[in-house]
Parts: structure tokens; sequence; C-alpha cells
């Protein structure tokens, strides 16, 4: 069996947990490709090595002194070096990051070292070759992944090397400047080996063991997700539910090779599967809960609005027009409601209002901010009566005025708007409601 295994920055932030990453890698002879996120945090007050390393970058543009900071995270992997016993230097390294700050150029190179230095460690560590992801993951020139050639590339490098180690959360252009995925891009990286290898599992090693049916800091101690559909994941992870980066879920998608989310601190515990489609009925009716703050609504009225033929479309090329993406359209007969982030919404809100007078004359256009949106996902709810009224009910008896709901056709998710004050008090409602009235 081919495992694909990625470690997150937790994972990998001492030489206790490098030693945690051997025996999990020793205990499973498929556990052969492993990509590595820099370092994290070791403790709640710790700081992660890629704030650090972005954070030097920013001194080194204000014309500040960077050498402090450099030598802080110098420390940070000499100390991980020193406590594996291991006889490598990376003085050489050092000076190279130095020598590029000194430029002043782009950050994506001073942010990616962090995964490329504990690459080195570790592969030094696990005895396993290092291959670079500058040479494997690659960018065109707008920055933009290039999926068929990365493909291609890792086919060739891995079926040379069995085993490697490849650092995630980078990549380059064909001119060799390197380029970074988004914060937790380690994640994308592992995914795109286990498509290029055909793999028949892609772990994913955190801190956590696998995804919880909601925020533990918003709800005491919540249970844990058995089997997660890769539609779930998506619904969960683009409403904030952090564990998996989302945009890792589509390479390993299409090949149906199926993630499992494991702990690095509890490696025994089986976590939570992620597949494509399954027969497995979940423990409770819903499967996760996750949402955002931080959304204005801009609802629109005009009588007889359902019989304008292109309404909807002129209204939505006004927030187009001023590069404002929509997160969740509620309509009536008369009313339409689009929901926006407020931060991209606030500096337009003028230029949005007098387009919409002028594209579709309405009788009234009416904003709401300080709103956030709960997202309810499960497919047990397709099958299940009264789910939306249970919702209502435990909103409702928790004293949160819901302020709009939106059910797609898959029947997988329902998104609940309501204030950003109630947004906590909500999310625990109804987890109450169906996972702790249940157990």
């Amino acid at each position: 069996m081919i495992k694909v295994v990625k470690f997150g920055g937790t994972s990998l932030a001492s030489a206790k947990q490098f030693e945690k990453v051997l025996k999990i890698i020793q205990k499973d002879e498929g556990r052969t490709l492993v990509v590595p996120s820099a370092p994290g945090r070791r403790t709640p007050n710790d700081r992660k090595v890629t704030d650090m390393l972005y954070n030097c970058h920013a001194l080194a543009l204000s014309g500040q002194g960077f050498a402090e900071e450099l030598s802080n995270i110098k420390s940070r992997f000499d100390d991980i070096i020193s406590g594996l016993g291991l006889h490598l230097s990376l003085d050489e390294e050092f000076e190279k990051i130095k020598n590029k700050l000194d430029e002043c150029g782009d950050s994506d190179y001073t942010a990616s070292r962090g995964e490329y230095l504990n690459g080195l460690i570790l592969a030094a560590y696990l005895e396993f070759p290092f291959l670079d992801a500058k040479d494997l993951v690659i960018f065109n020139d707008n920055k933009e992944l290039e999926v068929d050639e990365t493909n291609h590339r890792l086919k060739e490098a891995l079926r040379r090397n069995q085993k490697a180690v490849i650092p995630g959360f980078y990549g380059a252009k064909r001119n060799g400047e390197i380029v970074t995925f988004s914060r937790g891009g380690s994640d994308i990286t592992g995914s795109l080996i286990a498509k290029a290898v055909n793999a028949d599992m892609y772990e994913n090693w955190t801190d956590v063991s696998g995804f919880l049916i909601a925020d533990p800091a918003v709800v005491n101690n919540p249970k844990s997700i058995d089997v997660l559909t890769y539609r779930e994941l998506r619904e969960l992870s683009y409403m904030g539910a952090g564990v998996l980066h989302e945009a890792s879920i589509f390479p390993v998608r299409k090949e149906g090779i199926p993630i499992n989310i494991r702990n690095t601190n509890s490696p025994d515990d089986k976590g939570t599967l992620i597949v494509e489609s399954t027969c497995r009925q979940p423990r409770f009716t819903i499967t996760g809960i996750a949402g955002k703050r931080d959304f204005a609504s801009i609802t629109i009225e005009k009588a007889m609005m359902n019989s304008e033929i292109g309404f909807c479309k002129r209204v939505l090329e006004v927030f187009e027009d001023n590069h404002i993406s929509i997160e969740h359209m509620p309509s009536g007969i008369d009313t339409m409601t689009i929901f926006v982030h407020k931060d991209e919404f606030e500096e337009n809100e003028q230029k949005v209002i007098a387009g919409i007078h002028r594209a579709v004359s309405p009788d009234m256009v009416e904003l709401e901010s300080d709103l956030a949106l709960v997202a309810v996902v499960g497919r047990g709810m397709k099958s299940t009566r009264g789910t939306s009224g249970r919702i209502f009910s435990a909103l409702a008896h928790a004293n949160v005025n819901v302020k709009m709901i939106d059910q797609g056709s898959s029947e997988l998710n329902i998104i609940i708007g309501v204030r950003n004050n109630d947004f906590e008090t909500a999310i625990r409602a109804i987890y109450d409601i169906f996972v702790s009235t249940q157990i």
C-alpha cells in the first residue's frame, strides 16, 4: 500500500515531535513519501516559523534590522538538529536567506524556507532522499499552478525515488523563482503527490484526531467525525473548518484517493476518513457545523421583480464590476438579498448602491452589517425529516434571531444568517440539539 504522509507544523515543531514522526513512519512500510510543513508552535504562546520568516521580510522591506529575528529562526532549527543528534549544518542556507533579504525580493522565497529547511532536517533524520519542491511543483508567470506539468514532473521523480521527503507549501516558476501556495498549502503539495503516484491513502497528520463536529473554541469537547465525504468537507472547509486546506481536496478527489486526518500526538486514534462516497451512516443527523463572521447583506426590493427578465443578472454585474464576491443570494418574489464579506463591500458600498439604482431602479435598497453565516452540513439530513424545524426550534430556545436561511437542492447543507454576537450561541444550540441530546 502506497501512503503519502503530510505532517503539519505542530507535528514538526521540536526534536521531540520529530521523534514521534519517525515512529509513525517506521510503523508502516507504506509510508514512504513524506511532506513536511515548517515548524509550528511548541507552546500556545510560541510563534510559527513561517510567521517569523514573513516578519523578517517585512523588517527588510522597511529598512529595519532583521538579523535578530533571523537568528531566532536559525536557533529554532539548530535546536531540532542538536536534539536529534544530527551532524547537519544550515549555516550556508541561512547565508543565502540573508542575502535574499538584503535584496528585498519577493516574500515567497523567504516564506518557503521554513518548509525547505525542515525538509532537509527530516530527510537527514529519516535517511530518505530530499527532493526540492521547486523542481517538481510548477507555476506559470501569473503564479497559477501548472497542474499537468506538475503531475508529470512528480511522476518522473517519484518513479526514480521510492522514498522521498518533499517540502510542502511552495513550488517555482519555470525560471526557478519560488512561488508559495496560500497558508496551509502543504496540504495541497501532499495531495498533488498522492495523485501523481496513485496512492492508496493520503495521510494528513496534525494535532487533532480528525475533524470535529464543531470548533472546540466554541463547543466544549465536541465529538469527532468518523467518515466525511469530499462534498461535506468542501462545505465545512469553505465555511471556516480549518483542519485541511480546501484546495487540497481536488487532486485526490478526481482519483478516488481517500484522505485520513490523524493525530501525531495520538497515533493510535483512527482519525477522520475522507472519501468520495460511503454507505456508512453518520453517527448523528448532521456531520458538522462551521461558520464565519463579518458579513453584510444588501436587500433589493422591487414590485414585480420576478417578471423582469435579466433582473438578477444586472444586479450581479454591479458586484462583478466592483470586484466583490458573493457568498449567498436568497430571494423572494419581490426581493433578493445578497450576502458579501463586509471588508470587501465597505470600500465600494456607495458605488454598489448607485450601480444597483442605475441597473434595476429598485423601490428600496437596504443594508445590514455585522452578520454571521453558520453552515449545518450532513449527508444524513437528506433522509431525516424535520431537520430545519429542529434547527429553528434550537435557535428560538436560545433566543437567536434568524436573519436568513438558505438550503441547497442537494439537501447537504443549510446556511443560517445570524447576528455576529449570536454566532457562538447559535453553533452551541445546534450542536446541543443534534449531538448532545442524542448521546
